[in-house]
């Protein structure tokens, strides 16, 4: 069923500011696509009502068949924290917790925390972290902090996976890790991801491009 927008519209502010204008695309499941745009063309507020994490003004979003506008707020939380992952230029890891315990918030809040520990510790393994599980985030650098919030947001094995500038606040050397494991994700593991980015060099990896200008897609 995928993932599929119809229509949508988001304003914001008050007078309220148009963002989005009437979008809709269908994106399959296992298919990677880059929302690319200058700044301010609306492509994080995109990816942000396409995951659910911000309301659209109009129009609606399925996921898996389910219109979430629709859904109660604890329904939709259930979902979101089973269903989709999410990674953001910024890692917003709990510097109090070390590099598994951060990884394994999203089993926490679902109550699978030990059955989710040891696909937690492979994920940290897999992305080149296997010494550092016990280290907190102010004693890895800024590319393993971001490997660390990839496998936060890949532990509950969703479907889906937003990225909102995931290279952003990386060197190029980072920033190509982090591409490969989001390319590896999508080609092994068949997640569907969908990514906001400027970086042309970075959406060109992605499957499909859909460019956004003014809030409106211009190509796809």
């Amino acid at each position: 069923m995928g993932l599929s927008a119809k229509n949508l519209g988001k304003s914001i502010g008050d007078p309220p500011a148009r963002v989005l204008s009437d979008i809709s695309l269908d994106v399959a499941p296992g298919e990677f696509v880059a929302l690319t745009g200058r700044s301010g063309s609306g492509k994080s507020t995109l990816l942000h009502v396409l995951g659910s994490l911000d309301p659209a003004t109009e129009g609606e979003v399925w996921v898996e068949g389910r219109e979430i506008g629709a859904m109660r707020p604890d329904e939709l939380c259930h979902f979101r924290n089973r269903r989709m992952g999410f990674v953001f230029q910024f890692h917003y890891l709990l510097a109090e917790l070390n590099a598994l315990e951060n990884v394994l918030m999203p089993a926490r809040k679902a109550g699978e925390k030990d059955r989710r520990r040891p696909h937690a510790e492979a994920l940290l393994r897999r992305f080149g972290l296997g010494a550092k599980v016990h280290r907190l985030p102010r004693h890895l650098s800024g590319g393993e902090q971001q490997r660390v919030a990839i496998a936060r947001a890949l532990v509950m094995e969703p479907g889906y996976l937003f990225a909102d500038e995931p290279t952003g606040a990386l060197d190029s050397a980072n920033g190509q890790v982090v591409m490969d494991i989001l390319m590896d994700c999508n080609r092994r593991l068949g997640t569907t991801v969908v990514l906001a980015t400027h970086d042309p060099e970075f959406a060109s990896l992605a499957g499909r491009r859909v460019h956004l200008v003014d809030g409106r897609v211009k190509a796809d």
